[in-house]
């Protein structure tokens, strides 16, 4: 499996808080490089692994029949040995180990910090599907959500529909009964997948809003 790696500049040879950076439908894309180069310039040693590595050239062809072919259990393999790649580096803090993800990779995230417990923080960019499992996955996200033991910042759009405004309640009633810490956002006007700027649905006001809030709460809770 191949991972984009991004860390910081003129700050030594570390050890660096890591994040974790799920991938959205266009893969490990030169946005996903961009918001894995962000982390790094704030100081986090930040990695995208590509959870295509499976694909066939065919599969991959079909971008937006591309995520048909993921397998929950397979998701949480690679995350699983994401974190152990990171936990044995040496230039790496690998007791705070964070994970964003937009889109798909809002998904991923939540699902990688319901299923490993070396996640620390977990901040999902707009992530739907929580409800329904992929591939052989037996539990949908939304289902192991007590596997979560980490604070969560959520972003949501005001008119996306996966996540919709119900599902953001949904999703707030459940972490709240779980007693899990999380913070909400929900940015006017923007619809799913705001963040990405090559996109025809990317939103400025809330790209700008949402950034120093993630940086932010990763800050606040892996750099100690």
């Amino acid at each position: 499996m191949h991972v984009y790696a991004s860390i910081p500049s003129g700050r030594g040879g570390g050890p660096f808080p890591p994040v974790i950076v799920s991938q959205h439908g266009g893969g490990v894309d030169q946005f996903i490089r961009d918001m894995a180069d962000r982390l790094a310039e704030a100081g986090f040693a930040a990695v995208a692994p590509n959870l295509f590595h499976r694909f066939t050239e065919e599969q991959l062809d079909n971008r937006t029949g591309r995520i048909q072919h993921l397998s929950d259990p397979e998701i949480v393999a690679d995350i699983g040995s994401t974190v152990e790649w990171l936990r044995a580096h040496p230039a790496i803090q690998g007791d705070h180990i964070g994970i964003t993800g937009f889109c798909m990779g809002g998904r991923v995230a939540w699902l990688g910090a319901a299923t490993n417990r070396h996640i620390k923080a977990c901040v999902p960019y707009y992530g739907g599907n929580l409800f329904v499992t992929w591939g052989s996955g037996d539990n949908t996200p939304f289902q192991l959500a007590s596997g979560i033991q980490c604070p969560v910042l959520f972003h949501f759009g005001e008119i996306d529909e996966n996540p919709s405004p119900a599902d953001r309640e949904r999703i707030d009633a459940e972490l709240t009964r779980l007693g899990i810490t999380h913070e909400f956002h929900t940015y006017p006007g923007a619809d799913h997948a705001f963040m990405d700027y090559t996109g025809l649905r990317h939103h400025q006001e809330a790209s700008e809003a949402s950034w120093p809030r993630t940086v932010e709460f990763f800050t606040n809770h892996l750099m100690r």
